[in-house]
């Protein structure tokens, strides 16, 4: 009962917090889109897939590693600290050297300056303070609150007046960075305990035999969620991969933001619990029906009225994106909804469970995306997302039944 109220508790916290994060965003999604064109957004969506890639493959699943411990978070701290630093460094690396093949590949030249300017963002990333994750660990998400919203609230306007004075992709990128700067100032001025630049061999081996899966279902995800836009990138153009990240973005955002809201608020709560099958049980099925009591009406809303959504959003110039904005909510409603499974997996070090289930939605996406991209465009790829998902969501209930048989 008490890791309830403390879940609770944490979950107005939350709410007020990505309520607020999705507010700015809206903002900054209605004046990019009046500002930059659907190219620029393209470049930086080409940038953005190339940093999430390179992370995702480094994945240590360090900060999941320290929620799941029961021991003091000191013990691990200096050791979570220099890996994330030269994970940092090899992420850098690998983006400044990959640029130019990267831009061959998507047949997009122009991004290949943003590429390299990108590769700051994971270099700086290595020297944040470890220890903010113990706002999750001790459920203190009154103090995650304020952390977030500062950093979010930085980043946005950073890049709102920089997009107004340049006018290209680069200010998303260099919003970004000041974003990240600022999260290394805070978490070194005001977050304690504070690392040392020293590791011990064995806790590097422990972190990552627990991470191995981690950073294998982080790879098959990146694939799942980001291969239709690979595809779009590489077979359509930059114009195209702009209208469709606008339309997933659009589609997706109000969407899955309460869902996640739970998964974040409950994760810690379902660690504590997770030898007590039935308390774990009762409590995921209250996080299924919050969510499918938050997200179901605003999926309504998006698919009923896609035209008006786009137009005063967004503006005139992205009509193109409606006929995929309603194939892409109908996919958000039902990922929200069954993803609800996944920090239950992770409660109880199932973290196979959720691989597997990313590997047949990547093979799924694998059959059905390129010849339907090449004979739909973007709304080809949205009916791509869509089937991919459908298939997994068996194999999402057959492993909750073995989690609580």
């Amino acid at each position: 009962m008490g890791y309830t109220k403390e879940a609770f508790k944490g979950l107005s916290w939350m709410t007020v917090l990505r309520g607020s994060t999705r507010i700015i965003s809206f903002i900054k999604i209605v004046v990019l889109a009046r500002i930059l064109t659907p190219e620029e957004f393209g470049l930086f969506g080409i940038a953005s897939l190339a940093l999430s890639f390179l992370e995702i493959v480094t994945e240590t699943g360090i900060n999941v590693f320290l929620i799941q411990e029961k021991e003091d978070l000191k013990k691990y701290l200096n050791t979570a600290w220099v890996v994330s630093i030269i994970r940092g460094i090899v992420i850098s690396f690998f983006l400044i050297i990959l640029a130019i093949p990267i831009s061959l590949f998507f047949k997009s030249p122009e991004s290949r300056y943003i590429l390299i300017i990108i590769g700051i963002v994971p270099f700086l990333r290595g020297f944040i303070n470890p220890s903010i994750v113990k706002f999750q660990k001790e459920l203190n998400f009154r103090r995650e609150f304020y952390f977030r919203l500062i950093i979010f609230s930085f980043d946005a306007i950073v890049t709102l007046c920089l997009a107004y004075i340049l006018k290209s992709a680069f200010s998303l990128v260099w919003g970004l960075i000041s974003g990240v700067v600022l999260e290394i100032i805070i978490s070194w001025l005001y977050i304690k305990p504070k690392p040392k630049f020293y590791f011990e061999l064995e806790s590097i081996k422990k972190v990552v035999n627990r991470g191995k899966w981690i950073t294998l279902s982080g790879i098959f995800n990146y694939l799942f969620q980001q291969g239709d836009d690979i595809v779009v990138g590489r077979i359509l153009n930059t114009y195209s991969l702009g209208m469709y990240q606008i339309a997933y973005k659009l589609s997706t955002l109000p969407i899955t933001e309460g869902g996640e809201i739970l998964h974040k608020v409950f994760f810690p709560v379902y660690v504590k619990i997770s030898d007590d099958k039935e308390r774990l049980k009762k409590a995921f099925l209250k996080v299924i029906v919050f969510t499918s009591i938050i997200v179901l009406p605003l999926g309504m809303v998006i698919y009923l009225f896609p035209e008006m959504i786009v137009l005063f959003i967004l503006g005139e110039k992205w009509i193109e994106i409606v006929p995929v904005l309603k194939i892409l909510v109908v996919y958000a409603v039902l990922r929200s909804i069954t993803s609800s499974a996944s920090p239950v997996f992770l409660a109880v070090r199932k973290q196979k469970y959720i691989t597997i289930i990313t590997l047949v939605g990547i093979l799924g996406l694998a059959v059905c995306i390129i010849p339907l991209v090449k004979n739909f465009g973007i709304l080809g790829a949205g009916y791509a997302a869509l089937i991919s998902w459908l298939i997994v969501i068996p194999i999402i209930f057959f492993y909750l039944y073995k989690v609580f048989k």
